[in-house]
Protein backbone atom coordinates (compact mmCIF):
# COMPACT_ATOMS: atom_id res chain seq x y z
CA UNK A 1 0.00 0.00 0.00
CA UNK A 2 2.83 2.36 0.74
CA UNK A 3 4.41 1.72 -2.68
CA UNK A 4 1.13 2.45 -4.40
CA UNK A 5 0.77 5.77 -2.64
CA UNK A 6 4.32 6.72 -3.54
CA UNK A 7 3.62 5.91 -7.23
CA UNK A 8 0.45 8.00 -7.22
CA UNK A 9 2.28 10.96 -5.77
CA UNK A 10 4.93 10.62 -8.46
CA UNK A 11 2.30 10.66 -11.25
CA UNK A 12 0.57 13.70 -9.78
CA UNK A 13 3.86 15.53 -9.51
CA UNK A 14 4.66 14.81 -13.15
CA UNK A 15 1.21 16.01 -14.26
CA UNK A 16 1.59 19.18 -12.25
CA UNK A 17 4.94 19.85 -13.81
CA UNK A 18 3.43 19.35 -17.31
CA UNK A 19 0.53 21.63 -16.61
CA UNK A 20 2.84 24.22 -15.19
CA UNK A 21 4.72 24.36 -18.48
CA UNK A 22 1.44 24.91 -20.45
CA UNK A 23 -0.09 27.80 -18.53
CA UNK A 24 0.51 30.31 -21.43
CA UNK A 25 -2.61 30.33 -23.76
CA UNK A 26 -2.12 30.50 -27.60
CA UNK A 27 -2.80 33.80 -29.44
CA UNK A 28 -6.39 34.03 -30.91
CA UNK A 29 -6.69 33.42 -34.68
CA UNK A 30 -7.63 36.52 -36.79
CA UNK A 31 -10.87 36.30 -38.92
CA UNK A 32 -10.36 36.56 -42.69
CA UNK A 33 -12.01 39.50 -44.54
CA UNK A 34 -15.61 38.77 -45.59
CA UNK A 35 -16.10 37.70 -49.19
CA UNK A 36 -18.31 39.89 -51.37
CA UNK A 37 -19.37 39.81 -55.01
CA UNK A 38 -18.99 43.04 -56.96
CA UNK A 39 -19.89 44.53 -60.34
CA UNK A 40 -17.87 47.24 -62.07
CA UNK A 41 -19.74 50.47 -62.80
CA UNK A 42 -19.64 51.61 -66.42
CA UNK A 43 -21.39 54.71 -67.75
CA UNK A 44 -23.56 54.09 -70.81
CA UNK A 45 -26.27 55.66 -72.90
CA UNK A 46 -29.55 54.83 -71.18
CA UNK A 47 -32.97 55.58 -72.71
CA UNK A 48 -34.71 58.44 -70.93
CA UNK A 49 -38.10 56.97 -70.04
CA UNK A 50 -41.06 57.79 -67.87
CA UNK A 51 -43.82 55.40 -66.74
CA UNK A 52 -47.31 56.89 -66.85
CA UNK A 53 -50.96 55.87 -67.16
CA UNK A 54 -53.09 56.75 -70.17
CA UNK A 55 -56.54 56.18 -71.60
CA UNK A 56 -57.35 55.11 -75.14
CA UNK A 57 -59.66 56.99 -77.48
CA UNK A 58 -60.67 56.67 -81.12
CA UNK A 59 -58.75 58.74 -83.64
CA UNK A 60 -62.02 59.61 -85.39
CA UNK A 61 -65.58 59.31 -84.14
CA UNK A 62 -68.72 60.13 -86.09
CA UNK A 63 -72.38 60.01 -85.06
CA UNK A 64 -74.67 58.42 -87.62
CA UNK A 65 -77.97 60.33 -87.57
CA UNK A 66 -81.22 60.36 -89.49
CA UNK A 67 -81.13 63.49 -91.64
CA UNK A 68 -84.69 63.21 -92.94
CA UNK A 69 -87.96 62.37 -91.24
CA UNK A 70 -89.35 58.89 -91.80
CA UNK A 71 -89.93 55.42 -90.41
CA UNK A 72 -86.83 53.30 -89.87
CA UNK A 73 -87.26 50.15 -91.97
CA UNK A 74 -84.09 48.10 -91.46
CA UNK A 75 -80.59 47.90 -90.06
CA UNK A 76 -78.27 46.46 -92.73
CA UNK A 77 -74.96 46.20 -90.85
CA UNK A 78 -73.65 43.94 -88.09
CA UNK A 79 -73.26 45.70 -84.78
CA UNK A 80 -69.62 45.87 -83.71
CA UNK A 81 -68.36 45.09 -87.23
CA UNK A 82 -66.02 47.16 -89.38
CA UNK A 83 -67.71 49.26 -92.05
CA UNK A 84 -66.40 51.24 -95.00
CA UNK A 85 -67.00 54.90 -95.70
CA UNK A 86 -70.23 55.27 -97.67
CA UNK A 87 -71.54 51.82 -96.71
CA UNK A 88 -75.31 51.71 -96.08
CA UNK A 89 -76.13 51.15 -92.41
CA UNK A 90 -79.89 51.87 -92.15
CA UNK A 91 -82.87 52.20 -94.49
CA UNK A 92 -85.59 54.79 -93.94
CA UNK A 93 -88.95 54.45 -95.71
CA UNK A 94 -88.31 56.22 -99.06
CA UNK A 95 -91.93 56.43 -100.30
CA UNK A 96 -92.81 59.88 -98.90
CA UNK A 97 -89.46 61.19 -100.08
CA UNK A 98 -89.98 59.72 -103.55
CA UNK A 99 -93.41 61.37 -103.70
CA UNK A 100 -91.86 64.71 -102.72
CA UNK A 101 -89.33 64.32 -105.51
CA UNK A 102 -92.05 63.55 -108.04
CA UNK A 103 -93.98 66.65 -106.93
CA UNK A 104 -90.87 68.77 -107.30
CA UNK A 105 -90.28 67.38 -110.79
CA UNK A 106 -93.86 68.20 -111.76
CA UNK A 107 -93.53 71.74 -110.49
CA UNK A 108 -90.29 72.08 -112.42
CA UNK A 109 -91.96 70.89 -115.62
CA UNK A 110 -94.75 73.40 -115.13
CA UNK A 111 -92.28 76.19 -114.50
CA UNK A 112 -90.27 75.22 -117.56
CA UNK A 113 -93.44 75.33 -119.70
CA UNK A 114 -94.36 78.73 -118.33
CA UNK A 115 -90.83 79.94 -118.93
CA UNK A 116 -90.97 78.73 -122.53
CA UNK A 117 -94.24 80.59 -123.17
CA UNK A 118 -92.90 83.72 -121.50
CA UNK A 119 -89.82 83.56 -123.66
CA UNK A 120 -91.89 83.28 -126.85
CA UNK A 121 -94.07 86.22 -125.85
CA UNK A 122 -91.08 88.31 -124.96
CA UNK A 123 -89.43 87.56 -128.30
CA UNK A 124 -92.65 88.43 -130.14
CA UNK A 125 -92.88 91.74 -128.31
CA UNK A 126 -89.27 92.50 -129.17
CA UNK A 127 -89.98 91.79 -132.86
CA UNK A 128 -93.12 94.02 -132.93
CA UNK A 129 -91.66 96.89 -130.97
CA UNK A 130 -89.74 98.49 -133.91
CA UNK A 131 -92.96 98.70 -135.92
CA UNK A 132 -94.75 100.36 -133.01
CA UNK A 133 -97.40 97.63 -132.97
CA UNK A 134 -97.16 97.40 -129.17
CA UNK A 135 -96.51 99.94 -126.54
CA UNK A 136 -93.24 100.26 -124.69
CA UNK A 137 -95.08 99.29 -121.49
CA UNK A 138 -96.18 95.97 -123.02
CA UNK A 139 -92.63 95.31 -124.16
CA UNK A 140 -91.29 95.88 -120.67
CA UNK A 141 -93.95 93.61 -119.17
CA UNK A 142 -93.12 90.82 -121.65
CA UNK A 143 -89.45 91.02 -120.80
CA UNK A 144 -90.20 91.06 -117.04
CA UNK A 145 -92.43 87.99 -117.36
CA UNK A 146 -89.65 86.19 -119.25
CA UNK A 147 -87.15 86.91 -116.50
CA UNK A 148 -89.61 85.92 -113.75
CA UNK A 149 -90.38 82.63 -115.46
CA UNK A 150 -86.67 81.86 -115.87
CA UNK A 151 -86.09 82.56 -112.14
CA UNK A 152 -89.00 80.28 -111.25
CA UNK A 153 -87.36 77.49 -113.24
CA UNK A 154 -84.16 77.90 -111.26
CA UNK A 155 -86.11 77.79 -108.00
CA UNK A 156 -87.91 74.59 -108.94
CA UNK A 157 -84.65 73.05 -110.11
CA UNK A 158 -83.27 73.71 -106.64
CA UNK A 159 -86.37 72.12 -105.13
CA UNK A 160 -85.82 69.03 -107.25
CA UNK A 161 -82.18 68.83 -106.18
CA UNK A 162 -83.20 69.12 -102.51
CA UNK A 163 -85.82 66.40 -102.95
CA UNK A 164 -83.21 64.14 -104.57
CA UNK A 165 -80.81 64.76 -101.66
CA UNK A 166 -83.54 63.94 -99.13
CA UNK A 167 -84.38 60.76 -101.00
CA UNK A 168 -80.70 59.82 -100.88
CA UNK A 169 -80.76 60.29 -97.11
CA UNK A 170 -83.21 57.40 -96.91
CA UNK A 171 -80.09 55.23 -97.23
CA UNK A 172 -78.18 56.16 -94.07
CA UNK A 173 -74.48 55.59 -94.81
CA UNK A 174 -71.27 55.54 -92.76
CA UNK A 175 -69.58 58.96 -92.83
CA UNK A 176 -66.16 57.40 -92.09
CA UNK A 177 -64.58 53.96 -92.16
CA UNK A 178 -64.33 52.27 -88.78
CA UNK A 179 -66.14 50.05 -86.31
CA UNK A 180 -69.90 50.55 -86.09
CA UNK A 181 -71.44 50.54 -82.64
CA UNK A 182 -74.73 49.42 -81.20
CA UNK A 183 -78.02 50.33 -82.84
CA UNK A 184 -79.72 53.13 -80.88
CA UNK A 185 -83.19 53.04 -82.49
CA UNK A 186 -85.18 49.96 -83.40
CA UNK A 187 -86.99 49.31 -86.67
CA UNK A 188 -90.43 50.90 -86.95
CA UNK A 189 -89.49 54.03 -85.02
CA UNK A 190 -90.12 57.47 -86.44
CA UNK A 191 -86.77 59.21 -86.79
CA UNK A 192 -85.60 62.61 -87.90
CA UNK A 193 -88.83 64.31 -86.85
CA UNK A 194 -87.71 67.74 -85.69
CA UNK A 195 -84.14 66.63 -84.91
CA UNK A 196 -81.42 64.43 -86.37
CA UNK A 197 -81.99 61.19 -84.44
CA UNK A 198 -78.84 59.33 -83.37
CA UNK A 199 -78.85 55.85 -84.93
CA UNK A 200 -75.35 54.57 -84.09
CA UNK A 201 -71.71 55.65 -83.84
CA UNK A 202 -68.72 54.76 -86.01
CA UNK A 203 -65.26 54.88 -84.43
CA UNK A 204 -61.92 54.63 -86.18
CA UNK A 205 -59.54 52.70 -83.88
CA UNK A 206 -56.64 51.84 -86.20
CA UNK A 207 -54.55 53.74 -85.37
CA UNK A 208 -55.78 54.68 -81.91
CA UNK A 209 -54.98 57.56 -79.56
CA UNK A 210 -53.66 57.22 -76.01
CA UNK A 211 -54.21 60.34 -73.91
CA UNK A 212 -52.13 60.99 -70.81
CA UNK A 213 -50.61 63.81 -68.79
CA UNK A 214 -47.19 64.56 -67.33
CA UNK A 215 -46.25 66.92 -64.54
CA UNK A 216 -45.08 70.27 -65.84
CA UNK A 217 -42.19 70.20 -63.35
CA UNK A 218 -40.88 66.97 -64.94
CA UNK A 219 -40.94 68.55 -68.38
CA UNK A 220 -39.14 71.63 -67.09
CA UNK A 221 -36.45 69.46 -65.47
CA UNK A 222 -35.92 67.69 -68.79
CA UNK A 223 -35.53 70.99 -70.62
CA UNK A 224 -32.98 72.21 -68.05
CA UNK A 225 -31.09 68.93 -68.23
CA UNK A 226 -30.99 69.22 -72.02
CA UNK A 227 -29.74 72.80 -71.76
CA UNK A 228 -26.96 71.62 -69.42
CA UNK A 229 -25.99 68.81 -71.78
CA UNK A 230 -26.96 66.04 -69.35
CA UNK A 231 -29.60 64.51 -71.61
CA UNK A 232 -30.35 64.42 -75.33
CA UNK A 233 -34.05 64.82 -76.08
CA UNK A 234 -35.73 63.54 -79.22
CA UNK A 235 -37.95 65.62 -81.43
CA UNK A 236 -41.54 65.53 -80.09
CA UNK A 237 -42.84 63.50 -83.04
CA UNK A 238 -40.00 60.97 -82.59
CA UNK A 239 -40.59 60.22 -78.91
CA UNK A 240 -41.74 56.59 -78.69
CA UNK A 241 -44.50 55.18 -76.51
CA UNK A 242 -44.78 51.54 -75.43
CA UNK A 243 -47.98 50.21 -73.88
CA UNK A 244 -48.65 47.42 -71.41
CA UNK A 245 -51.86 46.11 -69.89
CA UNK A 246 -52.84 45.87 -66.23
CA UNK A 247 -51.50 42.31 -65.97
CA UNK A 248 -48.07 43.43 -67.21
CA UNK A 249 -48.44 42.06 -70.74
CA UNK A 250 -46.67 44.32 -73.22
CA UNK A 251 -48.50 45.49 -76.33
CA UNK A 252 -46.80 44.40 -79.54
CA UNK A 253 -46.73 47.76 -81.37
CA UNK A 254 -44.98 50.98 -80.36
CA UNK A 255 -46.45 54.41 -80.99
CA UNK A 256 -45.15 57.94 -81.27
CA UNK A 257 -45.96 61.18 -79.47
CA UNK A 258 -48.59 62.98 -81.51
CA UNK A 259 -49.65 66.06 -79.54
CA UNK A 260 -48.47 68.17 -76.62
CA UNK A 261 -50.70 70.87 -75.16
CA UNK A 262 -49.29 74.38 -75.06
CA UNK A 263 -50.84 75.18 -71.67
CA UNK A 264 -50.55 73.74 -68.16
CA UNK A 265 -53.72 72.60 -66.41
CA UNK A 266 -54.01 74.95 -63.43
CA UNK A 267 -55.94 72.36 -61.39
CA UNK A 268 -53.42 69.50 -61.73
CA UNK A 269 -50.18 71.25 -62.70
CA UNK A 270 -49.73 68.85 -65.62
CA UNK A 271 -49.54 69.04 -69.39
CA UNK A 272 -51.86 66.99 -71.59
CA UNK A 273 -50.09 64.74 -74.10
CA UNK A 274 -51.30 62.33 -76.75
CA UNK A 275 -49.69 59.47 -78.65
CA UNK A 276 -50.86 57.58 -81.70
CA UNK A 277 -50.44 53.80 -81.70
CA UNK A 278 -51.02 51.23 -84.48
CA UNK A 279 -53.94 48.90 -83.74
CA UNK A 280 -54.21 46.50 -86.71
CA UNK A 281 -55.63 43.61 -84.65
CA UNK A 282 -58.11 45.95 -82.88
CA UNK A 283 -56.79 44.71 -79.54
CA UNK A 284 -56.99 48.21 -78.07
CA UNK A 285 -60.46 49.60 -77.44
CA UNK A 286 -61.49 53.19 -76.67
CA UNK A 287 -61.92 53.94 -72.99
CA UNK A 288 -59.38 51.35 -71.81
CA UNK A 289 -56.73 52.42 -69.28
CA UNK A 290 -53.19 51.26 -70.10
CA UNK A 291 -49.72 51.63 -68.64
CA UNK A 292 -47.32 53.41 -70.94
CA UNK A 293 -43.61 54.09 -71.06
CA UNK A 294 -42.59 57.15 -73.04
CA UNK A 295 -39.01 57.38 -74.29
CA UNK A 296 -38.10 61.02 -74.85
CA UNK A 297 -34.34 60.77 -75.32
CA UNK A 298 -31.18 59.36 -73.76
CA UNK A 299 -28.84 60.14 -70.89
CA UNK A 300 -25.44 59.00 -69.69
CA UNK A 301 -26.00 56.93 -66.53
CA UNK A 302 -25.09 53.77 -64.65
CA UNK A 303 -27.18 50.61 -64.48
CA UNK A 304 -26.84 49.17 -60.97
CA UNK A 305 -28.45 45.89 -59.84
CA UNK A 306 -31.28 46.59 -57.39
CA UNK A 307 -29.79 44.04 -54.95
CA UNK A 308 -26.81 46.38 -54.47
CA UNK A 309 -28.86 49.47 -53.63
CA UNK A 310 -29.85 50.27 -50.03
CA UNK A 311 -31.47 53.28 -48.42
CA UNK A 312 -31.12 55.38 -45.31
CA UNK A 313 -32.31 58.79 -44.15
CA UNK A 314 -30.04 60.47 -46.69
CA UNK A 315 -31.41 58.46 -49.64
CA UNK A 316 -30.19 55.53 -51.69
CA UNK A 317 -26.61 54.32 -51.42
CA UNK A 318 -24.26 51.52 -52.45
CA UNK A 319 -21.15 50.02 -50.87
CA UNK A 320 -18.05 50.11 -53.08
CA UNK A 321 -14.62 48.54 -52.74
CA UNK A 322 -11.70 50.94 -53.09
CA UNK A 323 -8.15 50.22 -54.27
CA UNK A 324 -7.15 49.07 -50.77
CA UNK A 325 -10.00 46.53 -50.68
CA UNK A 326 -11.85 48.61 -48.07
CA UNK A 327 -15.60 49.13 -48.05
CA UNK A 328 -16.74 52.69 -48.91
CA UNK A 329 -20.35 53.96 -48.79
CA UNK A 330 -21.49 56.18 -51.69
CA UNK A 331 -24.90 57.84 -52.00
CA UNK A 332 -26.54 57.75 -55.40
CA UNK A 333 -28.42 60.19 -57.57
CA UNK A 334 -31.13 57.79 -58.73
CA UNK A 335 -33.45 58.41 -61.65
CA UNK A 336 -35.78 55.43 -61.67
CA UNK A 337 -36.10 51.69 -61.14
CA UNK A 338 -36.11 49.73 -64.41
CA UNK A 339 -37.16 46.20 -63.53
CA UNK A 340 -34.39 44.81 -61.29
CA UNK A 341 -31.92 47.60 -62.18
CA UNK A 342 -31.58 51.11 -60.76
CA UNK A 343 -30.68 53.90 -63.18
CA UNK A 344 -28.27 56.28 -61.42
CA UNK A 345 -26.95 59.49 -62.95
CA UNK A 346 -24.42 60.23 -60.20
CA UNK A 347 -22.86 59.16 -56.93
CA UNK A 348 -20.55 56.54 -58.41
CA UNK A 349 -17.68 56.87 -60.86
CA UNK A 350 -16.48 54.91 -63.85
CA UNK A 351 -14.77 51.72 -62.71
CA UNK A 352 -16.16 51.67 -59.15
CA UNK A 353 -16.58 48.17 -57.77
CA UNK A 354 -20.08 47.94 -56.30
CA UNK A 355 -20.94 45.23 -53.77
CA UNK A 356 -23.98 43.22 -54.85
CA UNK A 357 -23.95 40.23 -52.46
CA UNK A 358 -22.40 39.69 -49.05
CA UNK A 359 -23.50 43.10 -47.76
CA UNK A 360 -24.52 41.68 -44.36
CA UNK A 361 -20.89 41.08 -43.32
CA UNK A 362 -19.51 44.37 -44.65
CA UNK A 363 -18.65 47.28 -42.37
CA UNK A 364 -17.79 50.74 -43.75
CA UNK A 365 -14.02 51.08 -43.78
CA UNK A 366 -13.52 47.37 -43.19
CA UNK A 367 -11.44 45.11 -45.39
CA UNK A 368 -13.25 42.83 -47.84
CA UNK A 369 -12.30 40.14 -50.31
CA UNK A 370 -13.98 40.92 -53.65
CA UNK A 371 -14.91 38.53 -56.43
CA UNK A 372 -16.85 39.13 -59.63
CA UNK A 373 -20.63 38.89 -59.27
CA UNK A 374 -22.47 36.47 -61.53
CA UNK A 375 -26.05 37.30 -62.36
CA UNK A 376 -28.33 34.38 -61.47
CA UNK A 377 -29.98 32.68 -64.44
CA UNK A 378 -33.59 33.49 -65.13
CA UNK A 379 -36.07 31.07 -63.64
CA UNK A 380 -37.29 28.51 -66.16
CA UNK A 381 -41.05 28.26 -66.35
CA UNK A 382 -42.18 24.73 -67.13
CA UNK A 383 -45.30 24.17 -69.15
CA UNK A 384 -48.12 22.48 -67.20
CA UNK A 385 -48.64 18.81 -67.94
CA UNK A 386 -51.51 17.87 -70.18
CA UNK A 387 -54.62 16.46 -68.44
CA UNK A 388 -54.31 12.75 -67.72
CA UNK A 389 -50.48 12.74 -67.72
Amino acid sequence: MKLASTASLSVLASAAAFLGGCTKAPAPMSMPPPQVAVVTAHAQEVPLTRDLVGRLSATRQADVRARVAGVLLKRVYTEGADVQQGQTLFLIDPKPLKAALDAALANLASAQASAANAKVLAQRAIDLAPEHFISKNDLDNARANDRTAAAAVQQYEANVELARINLGYANVTAPIAGRAGQQQVTEGALVGQGEATLLTTVEQIDPIYVNFSQAATDLEQLRRAQANGHVQLLEPNKATVDLSFSDGTRYAHSGTLDFSDAAVDSATGSVTLRAIVPNPEHTLLPGLFVNLRITTGAQTAFRIPAAAVQSDDAGFFVVTVDGSDKAVVKHLTTERLDGDVWIASGGVAEGDRIVVSGLQQVRPGGAVQATAWQQPPAAKVEAPAAPGQ
